[in-house]
């Protein structure tokens, strides 16, 4: 159940990043209306696992791009 949760949080984070030249972890749960850090992290950890973003920190936030 876990897993498959995961899948769909990180298509919504994947969606978000779509077409921008990269986003905030705020702004990420904004656009994709995700309330808890947890979801963001649960859908970041599977989209870094596939190699599909890149993640720096950028003025002490989290800042992710597509790869």
């Amino acid at each position: 159940m876990l897993k498959e949760k995961a899948g769909v949080l990180a298509g919504q984070i994947w969606v978000a990043l779509n077409e921008t030249e990269g986003l905030t972890q705020k702004q990420i749960k904004k656009v994709a209306k995700m309330k808890a850090d947890k979801d963001f992290f649960l859908g970041l950890g599977w989209l870094l696992r596939e190699d599909k973003v890149v993640v720096s920190e950028v003025e002490g936030e989290i800042f992710v791009k597509l790869a």
